[in-house]
């Protein structure tokens, strides 16, 4: 297997406190007719911290079933507790995932030895292809060159990466110590193209949450190298993608405007708050600009 194209980093809708089931599977069949080539619940987007454990294997096993081996899988199981990250990707696995999004072990802020160890251990206990999650601005630090390195050499089923740490020059890195096989995917919408140019294969997206067809168009088209029609959909796409991560914290903003075509609530959970009036009004000027509502 392969992770390469467009993931959406799904939202988890909420309604009256709790998981809006009816509600994310629409979202999910909406992204399926989009051709997007996989969704990742449980990731920052679908708000894993504050999801119990029942909730949270829940709404990865309703992924499951409502993509129905139509598109890729990748359920976020990863934790800042390593015991915790193998029990849910075990649990993941006999659901019938397609991967597994690993988070860098956040607050603990472990030595690169541990944060090493701690990937190997989970690669140790199952057989899921496992994409690595490097975002030190969530996380306090980032997944080293070297230890990617060397996790890719050692484990051969982490074939692939979500590098969210923002610099261009980390992927060109990458790319020179990673096999051939061992994938780059963009984590930030808005670097999407420049990463793709330096030897990326794809992006897990916020943004595709509200247009999934349109930011499939755009990877699709730096898949085949086309970075001159590449850069057109860019800076189209641009100010949509920079005001849904500028408004406030992911997911807020793109909860609210999914709330906005009627498609959810804009429900999050505490700690996170929902947007304020000013912001509320941004994103609906936003939106209106780009004919969404």
């Amino acid at each position: 297997m392969k992770f390469q194209g467009l993931y959406t980093a799904i939202v988890t809708p909420f309604k009256d406190g709790r998981v809006d089931e009816e509600a994310f599977a629409q979202l999910i069949e909406a992204q399926v007719e989009a051709g997007v080539a996989g969704i990742v619940p449980m990731g920052t987007t679908g708000e894993s911290p504050t999801l119990s454990v029942e909730e949270h294997l829940r709404v990865i096993e309703l992924a499951v079933k409502c993509v129905n081996k139509r598109v890729q899988v990748i359920a976020g199981t990863g934790a800042n507790c390593t015991d915790e990250a193998i029990e849910m990707t075990l649990a993941a696995e006999k659901m019938g995932v397609d991967g597994t999004l690993q988070v860098c072990p956040y607050y603990n802020k472990p030595s690169q030895e541990g944060v090493y160890r701690h990937f190997k251990a989970i690669a140790s206990h199952t057989n899921l292809p496992i994409m690595l999650y490097s975002i030190p601005g969530r996380c306090g630090i980032e997944i080293a060159i070297e230890t990617v390195a060397r996790l890719a050499e050692d484990c051969p089923h982490i074939i692939s990466i979500k590098e969210a740490g923002g610099s261009v020059d980390r992927v060109n890195q990458l790319v020179q110590v990673l096999p051939e096989h061992f994938t780059v995917l963009c984590g930030d919408d808005g670097l999407a193209l420049p990463f793709m140019s330096c030897g990326a294969v794809g992006l897990v997206s916020v943004t595709s949450n509200l247009i999934p067809a349109e930011m499939n168009e755009l990877v699709t088209t730096c898949q085949k190298g086309d970075f001159v029609s590449g850069l057109t959909l860019q800076k189209k796409l641009y100010p949509l993608m920079k005001g849904l991560m500028s408004l406030d914290t992911n997911p807020v903003p793109i909860k609210a405007s999914l709330a906005l075509k009627g498609l959810i609530t804009d429900e999050v959970r505490l700690p996170m708050a929902p947007l304020t009036e000013t912001a509320q009004a941004k994103l609906k000027d936003l939106m209106h600009s780009f004919n969404l509502i």
